[in-house]
């Protein structure tokens, strides 16, 4: 066979066509129904096959998935798989669903995908006649994979089209058949280099072959398509989408950055709101998208909505990364006649503006607030079925009497976490500075330790334990105890004054708390009285950043707007609020 960039682009998908129509129906069907455990096989009738939904191309955190999928206004941060994850999937699931060998075989070809994930097989650079593959092939360790492992470096070195083209040929003429995952491979290089036309062969050939697409493939056919001139074409395999399955947050997040584009922005917010509808969370790149390409718009509808979305950061305590932030800043100086000035600045310590003058909202709950949280995380966190599973009935109700003898605190400490705070030092040393420097406040300090802290041991010597001791109440839980629902509870009971000192984020405690009201009010209250600990640049000291007396989130006043930012965006939520704002005024 000639070489493959010889052959025409209707050759091609005609090739495709053939060898993709070759299996049976009754084998697709026996496929989809081992694929998803279903009993009646016998009544599937649709030619539907479904591979692993991690098809996609190397994920941007910053873009498409920055924000997991959770209902309501929840958001956390995750990381995301890499590339050479998600390949590994696709070979492992491609081998589950095309292999009609029994379980030996299947496990010892996944044993072979999993020990070829970071194979670094160099592509040609040019297509290869059907011999030359061949050799290639036989010359590769584990030939049963080579296909996978090939169209994987394929997508990772960026090869040229006509290059995967021609092993797609090969393997058409020599199996009689082009697997699933090797079109998605196929795919995948295409969207990642803007090759329109062969993204909609492609798709032509999969939508007729198969009766529905698994997820991954949809989110490269839409990724690809909006990004191209054909970029409507993405709206309608989102309406198809739609027919089978909820779309997720990266088929959405390309048509509505698509849409802004290409200024139609009625129907970028109405895929917005439809997205929100779904309680599928948007990324900071969409909400980005809104502002950039709103730049220099009028009407009053646009700006209600721009503005719905920066109190939608707030009410979901989300803080813009610094690009995001001058997105921000040049939609507000872009506004036809608004008078609008933006200034990047440090809020006081006070909670006062420098720009404007302007006194920011009190980091304090009111006292109905502080009273319902405090009983709601009494009820929810701490006397939980999760808080029995760390310590015992006895334990707690025993740590109860203790602090309800000695209220009320100024600081609690979580003194197992400050004592790693510096690993030059041995433990007790780092607590007996933390402990030193909160005492020179003349404030009463409740510490949480463990009972190894007693044993004498080389990081617990008990001569400083002793002196520690005369500084600071200390309650020693079970070594096996963790010490969270004690911290919460000890400084709760104590009152608003009182603050504690720890690097936990206390993610699993809020996560505890059952509705967004309560969960927002639990955020605000760390903020006010969770007290950062860290060494110094040398190590020779450990430093603290006061708790806020300020609420940092997106605030307003009609005719300013203060939002809080961060240099750079974070994968995982952090408590660590940013001391950086932007501070927009009316003139």
């Amino acid at each position: 066979m000639a070489f493959f960039s010889q052959t025409s682009r209707q050759s091609f998908q005609a090739l495709l066509w053939k060898y993709c129509t070759f299996w049976s129906v009754s084998r697709c069907q026996k496929l989809f129904a081992v694929s998803f455990n279903i009993p009646n096989r016998e009544k599937i009738t649709c030619l539907s096959f479904v591979t692993s939904s991690s098809t996609a191309l190397p994920v941007d955190l910053r873009g498409t998935d920055g924000f997991p999928t959770k209902k309501g206004s929840e958001i956390e941060y995750e990381e995301e798989k890499g590339w050479d994850e998600e390949t590994k999937e696709i070979s492992e699931r491609q081998v589950h669903f095309s292999s009609s060998v029994g379980a030996p075989k299947k496990q010892l070809m996944s044993q072979l995908l999993s020990r070829h994930k970071f194979t670094n097989i160099q592509p040609p650079e040019k297509p290869l006649q059907a011999e030359e593959w061949n050799r290639l092939k036989d010359s590769f360790r584990t030939p049963e994979i080579f296909e996978e492992v090939m169209l994987n470096s394929m997508v990772k070195c960026n090869s040229p089209i006509d290059v995967a083209k021609s092993l797609l040929t090969h393997v058409a003429n020599s199996k009689g058949d082009i697997a699933y995952s090797l079109l998605v491979k196929y795919l995948a290089l295409c969207v990642q280099q803007g090759k329109t036309t062969e993204i909609c062969d492609v798709y032509d050939i999969m939508k007729i072959r198969f009766k529905i697409l698994e997820s991954g493939a949809y989110t490269l056919i839409i990724r690809g398509l909006s990004n191209s001139d054909q970029w409507r074409m993405a709206l309608t395999v989102l309406e198809e989408v739609k027919k089978a399955m909820i779309p997720s947050r990266a088929n959405y997040e390309s048509c509505v950055i698509a849409a802004s584009r290409h200024q139609e922005m009625n129907l970028a917010f109405e895929l917005y709101h439809e997205m929100l509808a779904k309680d599928l969370v948007p990324t900071l790149d969409i909400l980005q998208a809104f502002f950039d390409f709103s730049r220099g718009m009028k009407g009053a509808e646009l700006q209600k909505e721009l503005f719905g979305m920066l109190l939608y950061l707030r009410d979901n305590q989300i803080y813009p990364h610094k690009t995001f932030m001058q997105s921000i800043k040049q939609w507000f100086e872009s506004i036809p006649g608004g008078k609008w000035r933006g200034h990047l600045t440090n809020i006081k310590d006070s909670g006062q503006c420098p720009v404007c003058n302007h006194q920011l909202e009190d980091s304090n709950l009111t006292e109905e607030d502080y009273n319902n949280l405090r009983e709601r995380i009494i009820r929810d966190v701490i006397h939980g079925t999760d808080t029995y599973r760390k310590t015992s009935p006895q334990e707690f109700e025993a740590f109860q009497t203790f602090v309800e003898n000695r209220l009320p605190f100024d600081i609690v400490i979580d003194g197992l976490n400050v004592s790693h705070i510096n690993p030059r030092k041995i433990q007790c040393e780092n607590l007996f500075d933390a402990i030193n420097c909160l005492a020179k406040q003349n404030v009463r300090l409740l510490v949480l330790g463990r009972k190894h802290m007693l044993s004498n041991s080389p990081n617990w010597r008990r001569e400083i334990m002793k002196e520690m001791q005369s500084k600071a109440d200390f309650f020693f839980a079970e070594n096996i105890s963790e010490d969270d629902a004690f911290l919460l509870y000890a400084t709760l009971q104590s009152g608003k004054h009182c603050k504690f000192v720890t690097r936990d984020f206390l993610r699993d405690h809020k996560a505890c708390l059952s509705d967004s009201v309560t969960r927002h009010l639990f955020r605000k209250w760390q903020r006010g009285h969770q007290i950062v600990v860290f060494p110094s640049a040398g190590g020779s000291r450990i430093n603290f950043l006061p708790a806020f007396r300020y609420d940092c989130v997106v605030q307003t006043t009609g005719d300013t707007w203060h939002i809080p930012y961060k240099d750079v965006f974070e994968e995982k939520y952090s408590f660590h609020a940013p001391r950086k704002w932007l501070c927009v005024q009316q003139k």
